[in-house]
């Protein structure tokens, strides 16, 4: 198994399945349905830290090279 560029925090299981029907009810894949709740808690962390800068960065989407051996 390849090792990840990025640390990928492991989420508990209650949420996993939370995130996972509510991604069915809404019929989008769960990464962006997370990806949307995350961004959605980071800028409210910033606007109740009444902070000019912010927390969510958009970057552009680059597809993973395969990892040659």
């Amino acid at each position: 198994m390849s090792q990840s560029l990025y640390y990928s925090p492991r989420l508990e299981r209650p949420l996993i399945t939370a995130l996972y029907h509510a991604a069915k009810v809404q019929r989008i894949p769960m990464t962006r349905l997370a990806s949307s709740l995350v961004r959605e808690g980071l800028q409210r962390l910033g606007e109740s830290a009444n902070s000019e800068s912010t927390f969510v960065r958009e970057e552009p989407h680059t597809p993973r090279q395969p990892v040659q051996k």
